[in-house]
């Protein structure tokens, strides 16, 4: 079963780019829940968390083709020079502003200019790997997995510190902590020149079509901004439950036991050589993602709502590495990191509209009422895919 995990590791430099990365994307399951802790504390207000968290995922969503195609042109570790550094000042600026309790339109600027500056290093891990391992489709299959289980991961323990430094040290404490692994990780990374993929320059002699004018990526790209409305939705929705229920200290320890089963199907899915394409298998696992979100309508306590979680999460990675084989499978190298993030991008879109209206559900109605939204976001990523149903015939009849 772990053979083609075994293979994969043998790759020169693989493990080692995989970890940096893997510490430099840390702050991607901490900063979302460390804002909200943050916000909640200073305001006691879900609507004004869940309305900050959405202005953040739109700029969010704006920022990642922008930094991932200056990755395609001038390269991964120049870019990260860029980026970083910008990131780390903004977000201490907005640390201070709240804690000093400046005006609120201040702690608007301050996120927003640090999400501008947001870039997208799990993006950056895959497409090395899609580079140091060239045309192995199965094994680029198992690099997806792997990465979906180190995303997996990293959701089990980066809301459980977020939410233990949030609650046992300070509020801000949790983006502090998060501020941390970006910076050492983005370095060890940005180190690692010799598994680097080349630049590719803006080529004016024979330019490639702007990415979202190709139907594929577009199809790919509409139903993940409703899929990523489904994974904010489900998260506002557990803090403001487990808090219902008087335990907002155990809440990244519920979350932990969601990404537990994404990252038991991860290691399965990525041991399997499939036979099916990533268009057919995009189709199965949204599918299965949404009949295994029925049970949240049933939740009444903690562990129906951990087993309700769990049976979830065994669906999540899955449909993740089949979305972004598909788009990678779209475009010409030059491309793909840039691809890659507008799938990504599109789902902190669909989060900004999502958590917007979970807070307010959560204010008026109760949480208990927002588990209905998780089914919802799938339900709309489903019917995005109806105005691209040739497309879809194309793809799924690819070999």
């Amino acid at each position: 079963m772990f053979a083609p995990y075994r293979l994969l590791f043998k790759t020169p430099g693989g493990l080692r780019f995989s970890i940096s990365g893997f510490i430099g994307r840390m702050p991607i399951s901490m900063d979302p829940l460390a804002i909200i802790f943050i916000v909640v504390y200073a305001t006691s207000s879900y609507t004004l968390a869940g309305i900050l968290a959405a202005v953040a995922a739109i700029v969010v969503s704006f920022a990642l083709p922008f930094w991932s195609r200056t990755a395609d042109r001038i390269g991964q570790s120049k870019t990260l020079l860029i980026a970083v550094p910008l990131r780390t000042i903004f977000i201490i600026a907005f640390l201070l502003l709240v804690t000093l309790g400046a005006p609120i339109w201040s702690w608007f600027l301050s996120i927003i200019a640090a999400e501008a500056s947001f870039i997208n290093t799990g993006g950056l891990v895959r497409r090395r790997w899609f580079w140091t391992l060239g045309d192995d489709r199965n094994l680029i299959n198992t690099a997806l997995s792997f990465e979906a289980l180190m995303d997996e991961i990293i959701f089990i323990f980066g809301p459980v510190l977020a939410t233990a430094f949030a609650t046992s040290i300070d509020p801000s404490a949790g983006l502090i902590v998060g501020l941390f692994f970006l910076l050492l990780g983005s370095l060890a990374f940005g180190l690692q020149k010799e598994t680097e993929p080349p630049a590719h320059p803006r080529d004016y002699d024979d330019p490639h079509p702007p990415v979202m004018r190709n139907t594929a990526v577009q199809a790919v790209v509409l139903p993940a901004i409703f899929i990523g409305g489904f994974f904010s939705s489900v998260g506002i929705v557990v803090v403001g439950f487990m808090q219902s229920q008087g335990a907002s200290s155990r809440t990244g320890l519920m979350l932990a036991v969601w990404s537990l089963g994404s990252a038991a199907s991860a290691i399965v899915h990525g041991s399997i050589e499939w036979q099916i394409n990533h268009a057919k298998r995009f189709w199965i696992f949204l599918f299965a993602l949404t009949i295994l979100s029925i049970p949240f309508l049933f939740v009444q306590s903690q562990t129906s709502l951990a087993i309700a979680l769990f049976l979830n999460g065994l669906a999540v990675a899955p449909l993740l590495v089949a979305t972004y084989g598909l788009a990678e499978s779209a475009v010409p190298p030059a491309q793909i990191t840039e691809t890659l993030a507008w799938v990504i991008a599109g789902m902190p879109l669909g989060g900004a509209i999502s958590s917007a209206i979970a807070g307010w559900v959560i204010d008026n109605y109760g949480a208990e009422r927002g588990f209905i939204l998780p089914i919802a976001s799938l339900s709309c990523a489903m019917a995005m895919s109806l105005p691209y149903f040739r497309t879809w015939n194309r793809l799924r009849s690819a070999s």
